[in-house]
This record gives structure tokens, sequence and C-alpha cells, in this order.
């Protein structure tokens, strides 16, 4: 299987992204507000697509200032395991340290061992814990963030 494309979200994204969100977050966005993040500054969104343009995986964030927030992280089941979500991360660091970003934050859910795995193999760091944060079902989210090298 060839290694997919990463590039920033488009339009013709959204449809798949939110199909995504559907299937596999208790608390999805829809395509209207996943539309929005395309005219929103703050906003940086990657999908990984493979050659026929399908979307196997995204990540979306938004930055104020120095601080960065990752929104959602999705990879699709039949594409986990390939590295996706790990280049999606790598890129989305690499495109947020020209905005001016020090650090990113992100929320996991406490027992998503293998999101945890991958977060911390890339370098974050436990902060804190949200307290039943995430619904169906009702469970903690840890805090995780990572430090960005300063431009030299």
């Amino acid at each position: 299987m060839n290694k997919p494309r990463i590039t920033s979200m488009e339009s013709t994204h959204i449809p798949q992204i939110a199909a995504l969100e559907l299937a596999y977050f208790s608390a999805p966005w829809d395509e209207a507000s996943i539309r929005g993040e395309l005219d929103n500054p703050l906003s940086l969104w990657l999908t990984a697509v493979d050659q026929g343009g399908a979307v196997l995986g995204y990540v979306g964030s938004q930055s104020c200032f120095e601080d960065a927030d990752i929104l959602n992280v999705c990879v699709r089941p039949e594409a986990r395991r390939r590295g996706i979500a790990q280049a999606l991360m790598i890129e989305l660091e690499r495109r947020l340290l020209p905005r001016g970003a020090e650090r990113i934050t992100l929320e996991v859910r406490a027992s998503n061992a293998p999101a945890i795995r991958l977060y911390e193999k890339l370098g974050y760091l436990q902060v804190g814990t949200r307290r039943g944060y995430y619904e169906k079902p009702r469970e903690d989210a840890l805090i995780l963030q990572k430090q960005l090298p300063k431009d030299s």
C-alpha cells in the first residue's frame, strides 16, 4: 500500500471527515462546524489522503499566540498501525512552528492506550486530568502537552 499524502484540509475532504467524526467520536463535529475551520485563521487541519483522494486520517488544531490545541485526531481503522497518526502529528508540529506555537496541548481518553503511547513517543507529557470530560461513556481525559523547540 502506498504512503498517503499529507495536505491541508480542503473543502472536498469535509464530508469524509464528518463521516469519520460521526463514526468514531461521541461528540462529533458536523460538516458545517468542520467547514468553518477553513475560514478560521486560528485553525490548521491536515489530512492524510490516499492516491484516490480518500481521507485516511486527519488532525485539527487551533492556535492562540504561543498555545496550540489539538481538537481531534482520527485514522480510519483499516489504515491504522501504518504511521499515519504519527505523520499527521509531526507535520502539524512542523507547520505550527512558523505560526509562533511554543506548546501543544491535547486531551485523550484515559482508556485510549494506543493514542497515549503515540503521544508519549512524540514527547507529550501528562500535565493534568479533566474528570468526567468525555461522555458516551463518561470518562476522564488526560491533558497532555508538548513544548516545541524554539528556533535557533
